[in-house]
């Protein structure tokens, strides 16, 4: 485990095969596009919590979605077919990001992994277009999203919420919809959780997932701003 400091390139990392048991490949260092951008296309991504240092991860096993493996349930296909939701793309990123820091439904108590500079980063990000959101609504009110960063052929989810039943469940379908159609290869889900397994993820080993990280920088970045053809 490293440590970044004020000397240390933006784009220097150590390996991700030097990661702790837990996945903590380095400590320190600003949050920064460049710091950032690096970061995911070496296979590590930051989290960690306002009262500690910008935490480096590169877990074991991944967690990673194959767009055209969604699963979608019965009741979610007819939650669906009922078209009571609305969804876009990338027309609401700063709200989606703000939701996903805020307090949730499930869990109004608990704390956020999104801080502020991260918030000002991957806004940044979505500037240039690499970042991008989906958004849920219903009734003209934003009820649910996620967003994440793009590089190459790959898609990094990096958070997801829902003020309704099912609406972060939607937008992954959606997400998923439009990978498949666009030449997405991947959505890195970072770390398993039984709701993503649910929607057709599957853990993969950290030599496996970089090997398919590097296959996915062969391509172009696709930085422009998503439409979906809903």
């Amino acid at each position: 485990m490293q440590l970044i400091t004020t000397d240390t390139p933006e784009t220097q990392f150590p390996s991700p095969y030097s990661a702790s048991e837990e996945g903590l490949v380095a400590v320190g260092g600003e949050i920064t596009v460049t710091r950032v951008l690096s970061a995911y296309g070496q296979g590590i991504f930051p989290w960690y919590s306002e009262d500690q240092p910008v935490l480096w991860w590169s877990p074991e096993p991944r967690a990673i979605l194959y767009p055209d493996d969604i699963k979608i349930s019965r009741s979610l296909k007819k939650v669906l077919r009922k078209k009571n939701f609305q969804v876009t793309a990338d027309q609401e990123f700063s709200k989606v990001i703000k939701a996903c820091a805020g307090p949730r439904t499930q869990s109004p108590g608990a704390g956020t992994w999104i801080t502020e500079e991260m918030t000002e980063t991957y806004t940044q990000l979505y500037q240039m277009g690499y970042g991008h959101s989906i958004e849920v609504w219903n009734d003209d009110k934003l009820v649910g999203g996620l967003y994440g960063l793009a590089l190459g052929s790959a898609f990094f989810g990096e958070s997801m919420y829902s003020h309704v039943p099912n609406a972060s469940k939607i937008a992954l379908v959606y997400l998923a919809k439009f990978a498949s159609s666009n030449g997405i290869d991947f959505i890195d889900c970072q770390l398993p959780s039984d709701h993503l397994t649910s929607m057709g993820a599957i853990n993969i080993s950290r030599k496996k997932y970089l090997a398919i990280l590097q296959d996915a920088l062969k391509h172009e970045d696709l930085t422009e701003h998503w439409s979906l053809d809903v």
